[in-house]
């Protein structure tokens, strides 16, 4: 039993670290909750600032996780815009960077996230070099994309991912000219592969982006302090009236790192190591979100997940963990699962599929029309599945990820044969 007396605190103030707080509570913790922000604004979700928000669709107050007034009613101690710099796990408290002060803690959760990956060239100081991670980011982006678009100005893009792709639709749909450069030969190609990251790169070119494969950004030419143009390592120069980097996100490790947690390799993407119950090597500190290595036991790997679902679900696990009742749903036994929105094209991933590791990609249903489902898939195996316009099959695709087992491909690609009935 967890005593009343006992203090958990959370260092983080996003989707983790919320959800992890209101857990705490739901599952009955009477003892002091701290939830720690370096940001001024309530803890809020990140999907929407690449997507509803930064169109204008989404009102500002749909983005937080909770209404202000629930951390108080709830008894969570909210410190926001407050950085905590050292963790002494000897005496096993917190410190925060702004007056020193020191704060004990029984259970320490570390939901410190990632941060953009910055782009290490010169040009980077004008006025007009964006990233994308934060609230403030998306608010002064909007206003961005909003002036390009009445002025028919350019917008390059660094980067042919997740983030770089959604803003490339969010600018198109404001009007503004769009170039995205990546070293890739097509956009995600780390992730979907050549087939499907070329169909990415078709919708977006039939809305008029145009795609600089195979290169990088070497300039950001500027003056009087706003961007003219990028220049790329082949010798192309494109015109550009901001810039946008979106080459990936590095975790927060550093205040975890000092306290000598251990971390796991960048060939796992780095990050704090957890166990199975997210319990560091520390066991009364806990990590979830972004900035956890997490056992993938599906795939027998290690593995850093960044998306949405992974910090929705993860605050919860490691509460529960905290609390010593792991329960149902511990973060090692989810199939990892992202979604995006880009024009008319809704997609969500369930699985893991990275490069070499499956031998064919089955479509089920018109790739041409973007309506159907890919599976990546080794030895029969399904490894990782993606619809794409069509919806409810979340379920069957994760429990044919799950089951482990060969499939009868044939039937897999037939959209008559229905996913319910290819799992054991």
């Amino acid at each position: 039993m967890v005593d009343a007396d006992q203090t958990f605190v959370i260092v983080g103030g996003g989707l983790a670290g919320a959800k992890a707080a209101e857990t705490l509570r739901t599952e009955g913790f009477t003892g002091r909750v701290i939830l720690i922000g370096d940001e001024r604004d309530h803890p809020y979700e990140r999907p929407p600032l690449s997507k509803g928000y930064l169109l204008g669709k989404d009102a500002r107050e749909t983005v937080f996780v909770h209404e202000p007034a629930w951390y108080a009613q709830n008894d969570v101690e909210l410190h926001l815009g407050q950085t905590v710099d050292a963790i002494d796990r000897t005496a096993k408290t917190v410190r925060f960077g702004e007056d020193g002060t020191l704060v004990h803690y029984d259970k320490l959760l570390l939901t410190t996230g990632a941060e953009p990956r910055r782009l290490d060239i010169p040009g980077t100081d004008l006025a007009g070099v964006h990233h994308l991670r934060r609230l403030a980011h998306a608010e002064r982006l909007k206003g961005v994309l909003g002036a390009l678009g009445r002025d028919n100005g350019h917008l390059v893009i660094a980067g042919a991912g997740w983030i770089g792709l959604e803003v490339a639709a969010a600018a198109r749909e404001y009007g503004a000219e769009v170039t995205v450069v990546d070293p890739s030969p097509t956009p995600l190609h780390g992730v979907l592969g050549p087939e499907l990251g070329e169909l990415f790169a078709e919708l977006h070119r039939e809305r008029g982006v145009r795609f600089h494969f195979g290169a990088r950004l070497t300039e950001i030419v500027g003056q009087d302090g706003m961007v003219l143009a990028a220049r790329t390592d082949d010798g192309e120069e494109h015109p550009a009236h901001d810039v946008l980097a979106a080459i990936g996100a590095a975790p927060r490790v550093a205040l975890a790192e000092a306290a000598g947690l251990e971390l796991a390799d960048r060939a796992h993407g780095g990050g704090v190591v957890v166990d199975a119950g997210l319990r560091t090597s520390d066991p009364d500190v806990y990590a979830a979100g972004d900035v956890a290595s997490v056992p993938l036991g599906l795939f027998d790997t290690r593995v850093r997940v960044e998306h949405w679902a992974n910090a929705l679900n993860g605050g919860p696990a490691a509460a529960r963990s905290m609390l010593g009742k792991p329960g149902e749903g511990a973060a090692h036994e989810r199939v990892p699962y992202f979604f995006t929105d880009q024009y008319d094209l809704g997609m969500e991933y369930s699985g893991w599929a990275p490069p070499g590791s499956y031998d064919q990609v089955v479509i089920r249903g018109d790739a041409g029309k973007r309506e159907f489902i890919a599976f990546w898939v080794a030895e029969g195996r399904v490894l990782a599945g993606m619809n794409v316009n069509v919806w409810d099959v979340t379920e069957p695709i994760q429990r044919l990820i799950r089951a482990k087992t060969p499939v009868d491909t044939d039937a897999l690609a037939d959209p008559h044969v229905p996913l319910e009935n290819l799992a054991p």
